[in-house]
């Protein structure tokens, strides 16, 4: 389905890493790495790119980018120490994690004192887009994924303090959400 999907996310995934590159260089994160397909994007930092499937690693190690690690991870679950990262991406990926509320526990003890996370994603939005979210909530929980899902029903969120929202128009459904570390 990537090929398919990629067609609609290009344009808000360019836009992602031209928004993560204005930032100094740092240690940075990347959940949910997928296949790869835009690692290459990346100008100033050091990059660890995890995915929970094996098969998708498989894919991004085959990605002509050099000086990234990659490593089968679970978000939800990182195995790195406290205050590691100065920078986590997390682009299309909470709405398929099974814990959103686990996963930014975990990004929050992660990242550094004066971080930054970089949120990519859809978010049910407030106009009649909501209503379809609504009638697909049931088959996408089959999908595994979260049709109906809004950021402000994730209490960690709490932790971090907004500094910049990107709505992609037409329909606002997809944004990009720039946090620091309070």
């Amino acid at each position: 389905m990537y090929p398919m999907i990629d067609v609609f996310l290009k344009p808000q995934k360019y836009n992602l890493y031209k928004e993560v590159n204005s930032f100094p260089a740092g240690n940075l994160l990347e959940i949910g790495v997928g296949n790869g397909k835009y690692l290459h994007l990346y100008q100033n930092h050091k990059i660890t790119g995890i995915d929970i499937s094996s098969r998708m690693l498989k894919i991004a190690q085959k990605q002509e980018v050099y000086d990234i690690r990659l490593v089968q991870m679970n978000g939800e679950h990182l195995l790195f120490s406290d205050h590691h990262f100065d920078y986590i991406v997390v682009s299309h990926t909470i709405t398929v994690v099974d814990n959103p509320e686990k996963l930014f526990q975990e990004m929050y003890r992660v990242l550094k004192p004066t971080g930054h996370i970089f949120i990519l994603n859809h978010f049910t939005p407030k106009n009649w887009l909501r209503y379809l979210d609504l009638g697909f909530h049931r088959i996408s929980r089959i999908l595994h994924f979260k049709s109906k899902f809004r950021i402000e029903d994730i209490a960690s969120i709490k932790k971090f303090n907004l500094i910049k929202e990107i709505e992609y128009k037409p329909l606002s459904y997809f944004k990009l959400l720039i946090y620091s570390k309070t």
